[in-house]
């Protein structure tokens, strides 16, 4: 027994000191931006934790879509994704603020928004269970089709994709009366190829890297929507860290989001003008077509607040920034 006991405590070192991989999920293929910076940064986190934390990446979509990846961190086969906000929404429904339709006209508009909510948002995802790092801007998303869109019946006329298992997006869809198909992102290009879609809203960057661009021939110029992505892992797998290693792991990451943040800005701004340059024609939708666009806007925000998508706390602030903005 004194053996037994001599034995275990000389191991409780090297349990207190046991290697953590934090296993995480993203739809971004590897070789893009942020998945080489979050590769860069496992590096540093292994480096500054003298390897008791490393990062494992699984890029291009491998473990599925939003669903599958929630079902494989709930039993602990994966940690935590980086994923559009709204894959967050069921642990904070206000995470979709940033994403209200036709909310905002250029992108001082955006910062002004962010510079007030950023911190609201990640407050209240680590309340709902996830440990975040920082927002990545990711463009306004814009409606590309086969045909030109200018007007709401030129889009009800296109078989226009939207995300599966997207309560939001679905909801905002038949506020503005639309008949989407909803896919999961993987099965998009074959179907942008086969002609079972024509005509999807996406950012220009990820037109470009998912190659959606090459089966569309023109882009509606019209910030839709501002989107953005984000880093959650669960708090139950962060929460095993020492204290020390989380505080390690939250320094590299959140220094690692605020130069991601800013590379993917650049990219964003530069793609408008790539896709032109792929061959795409811009069309613009009149000052009365713009109107009816904002009019149907607004009802479809009405419609998420009421059906409890977003709080009217949560967009009465947004508003007020904007106005002040905007020097209203």
């Amino acid at each position: 027994m004194l053996r037994l006991a001599t034995v275990l405590v000389a191991l409780l070192p090297l349990v207190a000191t046991a290697a953590t991989t934090l296993k995480i999920s993203t739809l971004y293929p590897d070789g893009t931006t942020i998945v080489t910076g979050l590769k860069n940064a496992g590096k540093e986190i292994a480096e500054k934790t003298e390897g008791r934390v490393k990062l494992k990446i699984y890029p291009g979509g491998v473990m599925g879509d939003d669903r599958a990846v929630e079902r494989k961190i709930r039993i602990g086969q994966l940690h935590g994704q980086i994923a559009q906000g709204g894959a967050f929404a069921s642990a904070y429904k206000d995470s979709q603020i940033l994403n209200v339709p036709l909310a905002f006209n250029n992108y001082d508009e955006v910062d002004a928004v962010r510079a007030e909510l950023d911190p609201e948002i990640q407050k209240g995802l680590e309340e709902g269970g996830w440990v975040s790092f920082g927002l990545i801007d990711g463009g306004f998303a814009y409606v590309m089709s086969e045909n030109p869109v200018r007007s709401l019946d030129d889009l009800r006329d296109q078989k226009l994709w939207l995300p599966a298992n997207d309560e939001a997006s679905a909801k905002a869809a038949k506020a503005f009366e639309l008949s989407p198909i909803m896919l999961n992102i993987g099965a998009v290009l074959t179907s942008l190829q086969t002609g079972a879609v024509d005509a999807f809203a996406a950012p220009p960057v990820a037109a470009l890297t998912l190659q959606w661009y090459s089966r569309v021939n023109n882009v509606t110029d019209m910030p839709l929507l501002y989107t953005f992505g984000l880093l959650g892992i669960h708090k139950k797998y962060f929460g095993r860290l020492s204290a020390e290693d989380q505080k390690t792991v939250h320094e590299v990451l959140e220094a690692t989001f605020a130069k991601l943040d800013a590379e993917s800005r650049k990219e964003n701004l530069s793609a408008f003008a790539a896709v032109q340059q792929q061959g795409l024609s811009v069309v613009k939708p009149s000052a009365e077509q713009f109107s009816e666009w904002k009019k149907y806007a607004d009802r479809a925000t009405a419609e998420l607040v009421e059906e409890g998508e977003i709080s009217q706390a949560m967009l009465d602030r947004l508003n007020a920034i904007l106005a002040k903005q905007r020097g209203q």
